[in-house]
């Protein structure tokens, strides 16, 4: 039943009518009578006897004889449900999209299957020694199971199409999650290249409730073999799955905000498991889970050799290093050192584009008294002051309140200075710096695609660099104190990602392409960086984590709400006795939040034990809240 209750997370018995005996197929969406109201559910099974002793009520209504739950993905949900201390309600609203009648009722005539397909040429995948082989497994309908790390100016598109076409090829389906639409765009076109029309779909929350529902409509009734999406698509119902793949699994996008909260790695690659499926996960960068699947065995990692990895890097160089401190002693403070001025003016020179990768969006973020360089708060809130341009008035970036009249409470100054520099004031700013050349900006307002080959400027935030044709001369990565002081555990991993994202659209050192990252050349995101080495970076970051007790080496619930709630729920919870609880610590509001530790081996128990904390205080009608999260990206 749709219930959000805790203590009614379990499948209840019914009737079935007479009249709707026909209708009532499982996996199809019911109403039922449950306390006095009528509620909605999900049909999971029909049965000949009950085990219930009491009397049972029969169904109300089937709401749509349209078995949109696949069997399948019933048990995945409910397995993701666990996992996470969750309700299997919560999930399968995640795993089925809202019904649009009108859709549904629309003639459905299924066509003629598609010609067999041939297996796809391995050439892209040739400059991976593991690569053809990996293909030939797809084809032949093995679970291998790969971590893939790819080269700089690889067409990743492509390379997961090849994938899809492979399992495709072998009679398989496959199910591929991108962190978002500009990248879902990509996937799109390479996929229809691959594959022909009609051979897969594509589903997003963003497509629109008819649309969204029609996709998922054409992969239950099996009209398609494939389905790429955003997170959305995580549960798509595809026959005979063969191979599940995410993109930059990295990425917070991929990270459900819904409870239970599941990340959409960790949906596929269970879905792997029950499936018995092939499973890939790929990017320019690799997540400490990524390396933990490698190194416990779980995939086999896809990586080029040294030589072809140093014959398609760009040259990367630092600012904060000792030689270029010793030629520029300005570099370690400068925004925008003399080194990557001057790799900024040649590529211009050569006629081609230059990126500029700015970790903030908007024009001032953040600004300071002038004077004694307090930072600038709302007087009404205190929240953080900002600049929207250069000729309008400080405003709240909390409660939107405009602060004409702002005065330094320290100092009493007037003046204002920036203390972040977004991408529109950089823009600005390198609009001056070089006169006649067009400068581009692609962030949150407007998210470029692509830019032409020529000379221009390219200003944009992490994850919206658009792809230049030839590939960039330059990548400038400025401001990377924004990134790696952040107070979050994933901070070093996050930079590397956005760094090697953006330097990745350069064009190799041999054609002259060039990456500056502004920052010392001594940290490891930036040795990682240097020598494209994110494997590396990945396996020294699950050892420090192993070291500290930190996830994905162990497993962590966050427990968040007011204090008491908290204490409650914690003291209902059998937790096992490997447990270790770190906190509380003060989370948004008046609201606390406490940490529960155990070893990975212990992960079944600890979800188990929450879940049925949380069953008792809904049972007892507790007033107040509390929000369980297990494995939360943030642990600050």
């Amino acid at each position: 039943m749709d219930v959000p209750l805790a203590h009614l997370d379990r499948p209840f018995d019914y009737l079935v009518p007479a009249e709707l005996a026909e209708a009532a197929a499982p996996g199809t969406r019911v109403k039922v009578r449950f306390a006095g109201q009528l509620v909605d559910g999900w049909l999971l099974e029909r049965a000949d006897d009950s085990g219930h002793t009491g009397k049972l009520a029969y169904l109300e209504k089937v709401v749509s004889p349209e078995p949109v739950l696949a069997p399948e993905v019933a048990r995945l949900a409910r397995a993701v449900a666990d996992r996470y201390a969750g309700n299997l309600a919560d999930v399968l609203r995640l795993a089925v999209p809202p019904r649009h009648a009108r859709v549904e009722k629309e003639p459905h005539e299924p066509g003629e299957p598609p010609a067999p397909l041939n297996p796809p040429a391995a050439d892209g995948w040739r400059a991976y020694p593991a690569g053809p082989a990996f293909l030939r497994a797809l084809t032949e309908g093995r679970p291998v199971r790969a971590v893939w790390s790819a080269l700089p100016g690889e067409d990743w598109p492509a390379r997961y199409a090849e994938a899809v076409a492979a399992t495709v090829a072998g009679g398989r389906g496959a199910v591929v999650v991108v962190p978002d639409a500009r990248d879902l765009d990509r996937l799109d076109a390479a996929l229809t290249a691959a594959l022909g029309a009609g051979r897969h779909v594509v589903l997003a929350a963003a497509a629109g409730p008819a649309r969204r529902y029609r996709a998922f409509l054409a992969a239950r009734r099996g009209d398609v073999p494939v389905v790429v999406g955003t997170r959305a698509a995580m549960f798509a119902p595809v026959a005979r799955l063969g191979l599940v793949a995410v993109v930059d699994d990295g990425d917070d996008l991929h990270a459900e905000p819904r409870a239970p909260y599941p990340h959409a790695r960790e949906v596929l690659l269970t879905r792997a498991q029950l499936a018995d499926a092939a499973a890939l996960v790929g990017g320019y960068a690799r997540s400490a889970e990524a390396q933990l699947l490698v190194e416990t065995g779980w995939a086999r990692e896809v990586v080029a050799d040294r030589a072809t990895v140093r014959a398609r890097t760009p040259a990367v160089a630092p600012t904060g290093d000792d030689p270029q401190l010793a030629r520029d002693p300005g570099a370690a403070t400068a925004r925008l050192p003399s080194l990557a001025w001057s790799a900024a003016r040649d590529a211009v020179r050569a006629d081609a584009p230059v990126l500029v990768q700015v970790p903030r969006r908007g024009y001032l973020p953040s600004v300071s008294c002038a004077e004694c360089r307090t930072p600038a708060r709302c007087p009404h809130c205190a929240g953080p002051l900002a600049l929207p341009s250069a000729e309008g008035m400080p405003a709240c970036r909390w409660c939107g309140r405009v602060a004409a009249a702002y005065a330094c409470p320290e100092c009493g100054g007037r003046r204002l200075r920036a203390a972040v520099t977004g991408a529109r004031r950089t823009a600005e700013e390198l609009g001056r710096a070089f006169p006649g050349v067009p400068v581009r900006t692609s962030g949150r307002e407007e998210v470029l695609t692509t830019v032409p080959g020529g000379a221009g400027l390219v200003v944009a935030t992490p994850g919206a660099e658009p792809v230049a044709e030839g590939g960039y001369g330059a990548v400038l990565l400025l401001d990377s104190w924004a990134l790696l002081t952040r107070a979050d555990l994933r901070a070093g991993e996050e930079a590397l990602r956005r760094w090697l994202a953006a330097a990745a659209l350069a064009r190799p050192a041999a054609a002259g392409g060039r990456v500056v990252v502004v920052a010392d050349g001594a940290l490891a995101p930036v040795q990682a960086l240097l020598r494209w080495d994110a494997a590396w970076f990945a396996a020294r970051e699950l050892a420090e984590r192993r070291e500290l007790g930190f996830p994905p080496a162990v497993r962590m619930a966050s427990v968040t709400g007011p204090a008491d709630a908290v204490a409650d729920l914690l003291a209902e919870a059998r937790l096992p006795g490997e447990a270790e609880l770190l906190g509380p610590v003060p989370a948004d509001g008046d609201r606390e939040r406490m940490l529960v530790r155990v070893p990975r081996a212990r992960a079944a128990a600890l979800a188990g034990a929450l879940h049925s904390a949380a069953g008792v205080r809904a049972a007892r009608k507790a007033a107040d809240p509390v929000r369980l999260q297990v494995d939360p990206l943030s642990l600050f």
